[in-house]
């Protein structure tokens, strides 16, 4: 089933469990930035964010099938239109460059 065919409460539940992961995931980088593991950090962080917006996505009922299918989603449905800020999407495109050339 794909998501754009999942039900309302299958959705939500989705949904619940991203942010979980992107919480999760923000922990972690935590950790590793105070051990200086600060490459590492960088890949959570960027998950952290991946994972927060593919909640956005899947609420929104929008389909994204890769890593930059992702960010091409979140500038096209909430970057054009205002209701995500240019500064919170340009920190988002950073962070995925950046965790690139960490990786």
């Amino acid at each position: 089933m794909k998501k754009h065919e999942l039900d309302q409460k299958s959705i939500d539940a989705l949904v619940v469990y991203r942010l979980e992961r992107a919480n999760e995931t923000l922990l972690e980088a935590k950790t590793l930035i105070e051990n200086n593991f600060f490459n590492a950090a960088v890949n959570r962080i960027y998950y952290a964010c991946y994972y927060a917006v593919i909640a956005l996505l899947v609420k929104n009922r929008i389909s994204a099938h890769s890593h930059s299918g992702v960010k091409q989603m979140l500038g096209l449905h909430f970057v054009v239109n205002g209701k995500l800020s240019t500064e919170n999407a340009r920190f988002y495109n950073q962070i995925f460059n950046d965790r690139i050339t960490g990786d």
